[in-house]
């Protein structure tokens, strides 16, 4: 299926703004084994901005049927709106293509489970673009915590509140921050991610209790500003607060165990990782202390993070898509992932929608016919401006 040249062909569903960034790298070579052929997307705009993009060698269809059945890739990118990222995952499969989704994986779980079986059964290889796990930083307070070498994980605390979004951006297209457009705001489109690193580093909660404010900042009718409390299996607490509507904003994640604490903290592609690690466990500490104030010995260590441009991380994602495809190697973000950042964001547009606890996993079934209420009951009147965006701004 490959080219003669033994390079993946490649092809992109939608070329609306991130679906430019992808093919932008991919046109530039960043991905040697890998070449672009085909781009799909139902806009007559979007498919003329392509053509002059990307050139005459990649071919441009209108519809998703033409595009799977012209017989000339070998594995697809889905960048379309949230929504439809499981059925058109789905239909790649079902024509034996290797498939990367964008994420999040889907707005609700039950979709995305399906997504799941199907790719399970499919020997495919099936990625998402969760493309912050590339990052040396997030990589390094993985290993650490899943080493031990932190000890059991007291508390966590998540602040990622450097997602500032204008009006402009809302208005940049009809689905944005709208319920039956983007199925979220913050919590689908921007903290994807984030919510991916908190659950890949700390695990996943067993309950959660959280506060959405529903266009607190912008004329949107989804969230755009969020706190939300885990409890832990364990019986550890943590906070995840996000939002785009703070400037400068801070991101930076703290873990607490019982031999210290680690820090993250992220400034644009520049990340500090601290770790205080004390000499014995604390727990063992309070028992043996000789007086009622006595802190245990702390070893401030500070570890390297070198940081990455936003382009190569997204690049750096599909490579290890492309590896995997040719080589089977193993997969740095497994696509069958993804459904526990939407549990994670399900269960914290419940909790607020119920002003309640909710547990994880969440109960798919109420979660889906709430979000249908607000979908059915909405009366936003959304306004779309003309005109196009630089996604790549999103990423510095």
């Amino acid at each position: 299926m490959t080219q003669g040249n033994g390079k993946i062909r490649l092809g992109i569903i939608g070329y609306g703004g991130m679906g430019t960034v992808h093919a932008a790298y991919l046109m530039k070579g960043l991905v040697p084994n890998a070449v672009l052929t085909a781009i799909c997307d139902t806009s007559a705009a979007r498919r003329q901005a392509a053509r002059k993009d990307c050139g005459e060698k990649v071919q441009y269809f209108d519809n998703d049927e033409a595009f799977f059945a012209a017989n000339i890739i070998d594995a697809v990118m889905v960048v379309t709106p949230h929504y439809s990222h499981p059925a058109l995952a789905i239909a790649a499969l079902n024509r034996g293509l290797h498939v990367m989704v964008e994420k999040p994986a889907g707005v609700y779980a039950r979709q995305v489970r399906e997504m799941n079986e199907v790719a399970a059964a499919s020997n495919r290889v099936f990625s998402i673009m969760l493309m912050k796990r590339s990052r040396l930083g997030y990589q390094r307070l993985h290993e650490l915590v899943a080493s031990g070498e932190l000890g059991s994980i007291k508390r966590t605390m998540y602040v990622v509140t450097d997602w500032l979004r204008t009006q402009i951006y809302y208005d940049s297209g009809g689905w944005r921050g709208t319920w039956a457009g983007e199925g979220g705001g913050v919590l689908v489109n921007q903290s994807p991610h984030n919510i991916d690193l908190f659950q890949w580093i700390c695990g996943m909660p067993r309950r959660v209790r959280s506060f959405c404010s529903w266009g607190k900042y912008h004329t949107m009718e989804t969230e755009d500003d969020c706190t939300a409390y885990f409890e832990y299996p364990n019986g550890a607490s943590g906070i995840f607060i996000a939002s785009t509507g703070e400037a400068p904003g801070t991101q930076f994640m703290e873990i607490v165990g019982d031999r210290g604490k680690i820090v993250l903290k992220t400034n644009g592609q520049q990340e500090t990782l601290t770790f205080w690690r004390t000499t014995m466990p604390v727990s063992e500490h309070i028992r043996v202390a000789k007086s009622g104030f006595d802190l245990p010995e702390t070893w401030k260590c500070e570890i390297p993070c070198p940081g990455a441009p936003g382009e190569s991380e997204h690049a750096c994602i599909t490579q290890d898509w492309v590896n995997a495809i040719q080589k089977s190697t193993p997969l740095m973000v497994q696509g069958q992932e993804g459904i526990n950042g939407v549990q994670l964001a399900n269960a914290i547009h419940l909790s607020s929608w119920l002003d309640d606890w909710v547990d994880v996993p969440v109960d798919e079934k109420l979660f889906y016919e709430k979000l249908q209420q607000r979908i059915e009951g909405s009366t936003f009147k959304k306004q779309v401006r003309s005109g196009s965006m630089d996604f790549s701004a999103s990423f510095k």
